[in-house]
């Protein structure tokens, strides 16, 4: 490393564990750090490191490991290394297809049931968002966008749909990592949050349902093209292997 270079700081996803449940509290950091973005597809989660990080040992961290490969969030390979799953178009797209219909549905519920002070939360969850961007803090503009549309969702009060959706976030949250590839540039001053927002003023179920399902499909171009991009490349290269 060049004198006067600070090392890269990791995200924070992994904090040591000291009361009892190590397994589920292990699980809950992992599948937050899922849902959020600060795993990338890819990822390997071997056993032992894994286990240091979090400071707990190596039983109840796999435990943790295997409940989220039976969710499908992690995947698990023929040697028995944990991983990120990378996702495929169809899985991408048909997840997308179901946020829009499930996260819309949460916010024409919550366009009938939020107050003026859920609102300004919102609206304060979108400009630390916007500013976060702007100063090329991507991971935390990441975190904040999946904020905005978790707080949202919970704003609607349908639990059900909320464990669902959440489920889904957990497995289209690495790949968010990628939202801001070559530094995306956003136009805040006409971004759909600010639609979301002006809906839920006006308590406009329809509206609110229209603004959100825009920003799920309008938001997620990029990420589109991000693994229509790898799935040629990969293609590609087994070609040349052929």
């Amino acid at each position: 490393m060049m004198r006067g270079m600070s090392a890269k700081k990791e995200p924070d996803w992994a904090r040591p564990i000291v009361k009892e449940n190590l397994s589920e509290r292990a699980y809950r950091s992992l599948r937050e750090a899922l849902m959020r973005g600060q795993l990338r597809p890819g990822h390997r989660l071997l056993l032992r490191p894994t286990s240091v990080r979090f400071g707990i040992s190596a039983t109840p961290m796999r435990e943790a490991l295997l409940r989220l490969v039976s969710e499908k969030a992690l995947a698990l390979d023929a040697r028995g290394t944990v991983a990120v799953p990378k996702l495929t178009l169809e899985q991408l797209l048909e997840i997308r297809t179901i946020r829009t219909d499930l996260e819309g549905r949460a916010a024409a519920a919550a366009a009938q049931l939020v107050t003026d002070s859920d609102i300004d939360a919102l609206a304060a969850i979108h400009a630390q968002m916007a500013k976060s961007h702007q100063l090329g803090k991507y991971e935390k503009a990441i975190d904040l966008n999946t904020e905005f549309h978790l707080r949202l969702c919970r704003l609607g009060r349908l639990p059900v749909l909320y464990d669902i959706v959440e489920g889904l976030w957990v497995r289209c949250g690495p790949i968010l990592s990628h939202l801001y590839d070559g530094g995306l540039q956003e136009d805040w001053d006409a971004h759909t949050h600010l639609r979301v927002l002006a809906a839920l003023r006006a308590r406009d179920p329809d509206a609110a349902r229209q603004a959100i399902c825009e920003d799920i499909v309008n938001g997620g171009q990029g990420l589109l093209a991000h693994v229509t991009a790898a799935a040629e490349a990969g293609e590609t290269e087994a070609d040349k292997g052929a």
